[in-house]
Order: structure tokens, then sequence, then C-alpha cells
């Protein structure tokens, strides 16, 4: 799906270019593009979804344990 900026009356050039980062930016087109420029295996996405898992949780805990010391 591209992206498209038309400039508006009397609008300089940064400013067309300001607003197409902010469009790329909100639509997350960076982020997609890093995504598939490999090939990732089912199981490796499986990994990688169990570990950010692991990683929230611990992170929780983390926050939990803190906010009890600070009581």
């Amino acid at each position: 799906m591209p992206i498209i900026v038309k400039a508006k009356k009397d609008e300089s050039p940064d400013g067309v270019i300001r607003r197409f980062k902010k469009k790329v930016m909100t639509e997350n087109v960076i982020e997609e593009t890093r995504k598939r420029e490999f090939h990732k295996s089912p199981s490796m996405l499986r990994k990688e979804r169990n570990n950010e898992i692991k990683r929230k949780k611990y992170v929780d805990r983390m926050q939990r344990m803190n906010a009890s010391k600070k009581k």
C-alpha cells in the first residue's frame, strides 16, 4: 500500500518531507519491512513469542517486588 503525500499550496519541501516521515512512522512501514526482510520458520516465531512472554512475566514480577519493597 503506497504512501502518498501531496504538497499543499505554499508548502515548503521540508514540510512535505516532515509529513511523509510522520505518516511512515504512524503506519509502521519500517518495522514491517524489517520483519519481512528474512524468512522466519514457524518454530523461530514460536520461540520469539515465548521469549517475549517470559520477558514480560519477569518484568511484571520485578515491578511487583519493587512496589512491595517501597511500602
